[in-house]
C-alpha cells in the first residue's frame, strides 16, 4: 500500500469528491440507524426491544450486523439482507438459466439489466422481511404481557412496515452509490460501517468486565495489587495476542496471489512494431474477498429467522420445528458446548462449508476464464507453454480452482476459529459469556473490507497521480 501516493491524490478534486461522497453516504446511513420506526413511544419501545434481544444470541448477532439498528428499532432495521438475498438469487439464476448467462456475457448492458432485476426482486423481499420483523416483535411483546403496542392500530402497523421497507431500499441505493464511486463495494461498506459503529460499546463492555473486581483482584508477585479481574485480564491478553495473529494471517491470505506471465506476439504493421512484450495476470488466492462470509452469514440467519416467525405464531404444531431451527442455526455460545450433544457444532460446521461453497461460487462469477482466454487470443497474448484458446481456458480454470481450494479452506478455518476459542475458553478458563463468535465474524468482515477498500483507493490514487510519474 503506497500511502504517499494516496495522500498526494487528495490534491485531486475528483478524488476528494469521491471520498466526501463516501463519507457523506456513511454518515447518512448512521443517521438513519437512529431514526425509530413510527410505533408507540421510541424510548419505551427501545427498552422492550433491548430486553428481547438480550435474551437471544441470534438477536445480538443481527444487531451487530445492522449496526445497532435492531436495538433502536430503526427504519433501516432490515438492512442489506433483502438485497443480499436478491443478489444470491440473481447470481444463481444467471448460472442456471442459459439465456441469463448469455445476457451476462453481453457486456455492460446485459449486466445492467440483471442488476435492475436484482433491485426489483429486493422490493418484495424487503416488504416480506419487514412484516416478519414486525410480527415477531408484536408477538414477543404480547407474550411478555407488556402494555407496549397494545393499542396499536392496523394503520400504524402498515406505516411501520412501509418505513422499514423504504429504509431497506434506501440502503440498497446507498450501497449502489458507494459502488459507483469505485473505492469500495457498497454492500460491504454499509455492513462495515454498521459493525465499526458498535466498537465503542464493545470496548466499554470489555473494560467493564476487566475492572469488575467483585470476585477478586490481581496480585502481582505479592508486591502490589491491580484493580482488575484476574481471569478477565489474562483472557484479554490472550485474546489480543490471538487477534493480532489472526489479523496478520488474514492480511497475508487476502494479499496472496499467483502471478501468471503473459507474452504478446510481435507484429509488424507498416513501419511500426507491436507486441513482443510481457505482462502479468495476477490471480488472487481469495478473489471473492469478504463476500463469501457475508453470504454465508446471511444464508445461515434465514432458518433461525424462520424459526422465530414460527415461534411467534404460538401454534403448537410448529413449536418443535421452530425451537429446532432456532437452536440449530444460531451462533452457539461457549456454554452450549457442553455434554455429549453435537447440536452446538451444527452452526460452525455449516458456516465452514458455506464459506467454502460461496468462495467457489463467487469466484466463478467474477473470474471468467473463458472470457479472459478469448481476450488474450484476440490481443495476441499467450501463456508460455500453453496454447491459446481452449488450452489457456483450461489452464486458468485449473489454476484458479487450486488457489480457491487453499484460500477457501483457510478462510473457513479463520471463520470458525472464534467458535474454537469459545470452546477452549469455556473448558479451560470457565468463561461462558465471551461472545467471540459474534465478534470474530465482525472482525473478519471489518479487516477484509478495509483491505479491499484500501486497495481500490490505492488504485484510484495511482490513476489520478499518473501524470506526476511521466
Amino acid at each position: 500500500m503506497n500511502w504517499k501516493t494516496i495522500f498526494k491524490s487528495l490534491k485531486n478534486r475528483d478524488m476528494r469528491k469521491r471520498l466526501f461522497i463516501l463519507f457523506g453516504l456513511i454518515v447518512a446511513y448512521r443517521f438513519l440507524a437512529h431514526v425509530p420506526v413510527p410505533l408507540a413511544s421510541p424510548s419505551q419501545l427501545k427498552d422492550v426491544v433491548t430486553s428481547v434481544i438480550g435474551s437471544s444470541d441470534f438477536g445480538g448477532f443481527l444487531n451487530l450486523l445492522s449496526g445497532g439498528a435492531l436495538t433502536s428499532l430503526s427504519i433501516v432495521l432490515v438492512g442489506m439482507s433483502p438485497f443480499i438475498t436478491s443478489s444470491i438469487i440473481s447470481q444463481l439464476m444467471t448460472k442456471a438459466i442459459p439465456k441469463l448467462e448469455e445476457l451476462h456475457k453481453d457486456g455492460e448492458s446485459g449486466r445492467r439489466k440483471i442488476n435492475q432485476w436484482t433491485r426489483i426482486i429486493t422490493v418484495p423481499l424487503a416488504i416480506i422481511q419487514s412484516i416478519a420483523f414486525i410480527y415477531i416483535l408484536r408477538q414477543t411483546i404480547l407474550a411478555g404481557s407488556t402494555t407496549t403496542l397494545a393499542n396499536t392500530s392496523l394503520t400504524e402497523w402498515i406505516v411501520a412496515v412501509t418505513a422499514m421497507s423504504a429504509g431497506s431500499i434506501f440502503l440498497m441505493w446507498i450501497g449502489e452509490l458507494i459502488t459507483e464511486q469505485g473505492i469500495g463495494n457498497g454492500i460491504s461498506m454499509v455492513i462495515f460501517a454498521g459493525i465499526v459503529s458498535q466498537i465503542p460499546n464493545t470496548l466499554t463492555n470489555f473494560i467493564t468486565s476487566i475492572t469488575d473486581t467483585s470476585s477478586g483482584s490481581l496480585h502481582v508477585f505479592n508486591w502490589f495489587t491491580l484493580p482488575v479481574n484476574p481471569t478477565a485480564f489474562y483472557s484479554a491478553i490472550g485474546l489480543v495476542v490471538v487477534s493480532i495473529f489472526v489479523l496478520y494471517l488474514l492480511v497475508k491470505i487476502n494479499e496472496a496471489q499467483r502471478v501468471i506471465t503473459i507474452n504478446y506476439a510481435k507484429r509488424v504493421q507498416g513501419n511500426s512494431n507491436y507486441g513482443g512484450v510481457k505482462s502479468i495476470l495476477p490471480v488472487k488466492m481469495i478473489a471473492a474477498n469478504v463476500i463469501p462470509i457475508i453470504f454465508a452469514v446471511a444464508f445461515l440467519s434465514l432458518p433461525a429467522f424462520v424459526g422465530q416467525i414460527l415461534k411467534a405464531t404460538n401454534n403448537p404444531a410448529w413449536k418443535d420445528l421452530a425451537n429446532n431451527l432456532i437452536s440449530w442455526f444460531q451462533a452457539p455460545t461457549a456454554g452450549t458446548f457442553t455434554g455429549t450433544s453435537l447440536q452446538a457444532f451444527i452452526y460452525p460446521a455449516m458456516y465452514f462449508v458455506l464459506v467454502i461453497a460461496f468462495t467457489y461460487f463467487y469466484t466463478g462469477i467474477i473470474f471468467n476464464a473463458n472470457e479472459i482466454a478469448e481476450n488474450l487470443q484476440k490481443q495476441g497474448g499467450f501463456i508460455e507453454g500453453v496454447r491459446p484458446g481452449v488450452q489457456t481456458e483450461k489452464y486458468l480454470t485449473r489454476t484458479v480452482n487450486r488457489l480457491t481450494l487453499f484460500g477457501s479452506l483457510a478462510l473457513g478455518m479463520i471463520a470458525v476459529l472464534p467458535f474454537i476459542a469459545e470452546f477452549l475458553l469455556y473448558n479451560i478458563a470457565g468463561i461462558s459469556d465471551s461472545k467471540l463468535s459474534i465478534g470474530g465474524t465482525g472482525l473478519l468482515i471489518v479487516v477484509a473490507v478495509a483491505l479491499e477498500s484500501l486497495r481500490q483507493i490505492n488504485s484510484r490514487a495511482l490513476m489520478v497521480t499518473y501524470d506526476d510519474y511521466k
